[in-house]
């Protein structure tokens, strides 16, 4: 049960937990789990999603996605994440990355998370779990 003192979670039905980093481009064909959020967003009435662990660098501003270079052959069609997170905000999901990851990877000062990425203690972050209809690892 929702807690009656805190203001509900406004519009998003679901939680999405992210805490594993996506591990290469290679061997992503269609789809990863950012884009499966913004499916699930889309189906499901709402859904905010959490960065956890080395995940919060999906969030990182001004990080740059170079090439891959195997034999002869080159890659540049590696997936950005930080773009992804971008049109996750846009189209309307909050995202909150957690504050110890955010200081162990060092993306705690200014400037150093995309906009709209709003940081949140580990213990607010399960204080509003009961917020949510669904809770998920994604």
């Amino acid at each position: 049960m929702a807690d009656p003192t805190r203001p509900t979670v406004e519009g998003a039905q679901v939680l999405a937990i992210v805490e594993r980093a996506y591990r290469g481009t290679v061997e992503k064909q269609y789809a990863d789990t950012l884009y499966l959020a913004a499916e699930l967003h889309r189906q499901m009435g709402g859904m905010d999603i959490l960065l956890r662990g080395l995940a919060v660098t999906y969030a990182a501003a001004g990080a740059h996605v170079g090439q891959l270079r195997f034999g002869g052959l080159l890659i540049d069609t590696l997936t950005d994440q930080r773009s992804d997170v971008q049109v996750l905000l846009r189209a309307g999901l909050r995202l909150y990355a957690e504050e110890s990851a955010v200081r162990a990877y060092g993306l705690d000062r200014e400037g150093r998370l995309l906009d709209g990425v709003r940081t949140i203690s580990t213990t607010e972050a399960a204080a509003r779990w009961s917020d949510y209809r669904t809770v998920c690892f994604l």
